[in-house]
């Protein structure tokens, strides 16, 4: 436990900052695996293209609030774009 004040103000704003990168993480979670899902039903290559701008925007997003490293949001996103060429290709 906090042995002063500003420990205890440190730790609250701990938490709350937890819960938000949690939610945060979670979000951009949940629209990976709806993109990937999306490739995987055969959806128009139109819509894939709105989705994956939808999804390199959320990757950025993350980066740059520190949610996720910049080189892992490029990783990323380097294998969407081939995942989805591949599955546009053949």
């Amino acid at each position: 436990m906090p042995n002063s004040a500003s420990a205890e103000k440190a730790h609250r704003q701990s938490l709350i900052r937890r819960d938000r990168n949690r939610h945060r993480r979670s979000a951009l979670r949940s629209r990976l695996k709806q993109f990937r899902s999306l490739l995987a039903s055969g959806a128009s290559q139109e819509e894939a293209d709105t989705q994956f701008s939808q999804v390199v925007k959320a990757l950025d997003q993350a980066a740059a609030k520190h949610l996720i490293h910049k080189n892992a949001a490029s990783r990323v996103k380097s294998r969407l774009a081939a995942l989805k060429k591949k599955t546009f290709v053949s």
